[in-house]
């Protein structure tokens, strides 16, 4: 039984928070539901968050992220573009998005009609590593 419960946890998809620094500074993060990818571009100094929903993201007027546990805060906008199953949000500044990745538990990101909410366990050191990127380029 213990060889059966080994083989099924490996088989189980990995839904860790990752890093990378190249070619821009990158955190993403997948669930069965959802992936997250954050970046930040030292060429163009934006920080752009980008939400594939698996359900797709349908047409709406504004779109939000709750972060829930020690630090919890809800950011809004209006300023979101819809690709294919892809929200992204782009902006010059992301000091309360990487704040809510980082000191939470859960992020839940919702527009009128939809939602899809992730774990930020095993965020904070990725995030960590992000700020890092951002403030010097990793090469």
């Amino acid at each position: 039984m213990r060889y059966l419960t080994a083989f099924a946890l490996l088989a189980s998809p990995a839904h860790a928070w990752d890093f990378s620094p190249s070619p821009i500074c990158t955190l993403s993060h997948q669930e069965e539901a959802a992936e997250i990818t954050v970046t930040y571009d030292h060429a163009t100094r934006l920080y752009a968050i980008a939400v594939t929903n698996t359900d797709g993201w349908p047409s709406a007027p504004a779109f939000s992220i709750r972060f829930d546990g020690a630090q919890p805060n809800t950011i809004s906008t209006t300023r979101h573009i819809t690709t294919g199953q892809t929200l992204t949000v782009t902006d010059a500044g992301f000091g309360n998005v990487l704040d809510g990745l980082e000191f939470n538990s859960t992020a839940t990101a919702f527009t009128q009609t939809a939602a899809v909410t992730v774990s930020l366990t095993g965020a904070a050191p990725e995030v960590q590593k992000f700020r890092a990127c951002t403030a010097t380029p990793i090469v």
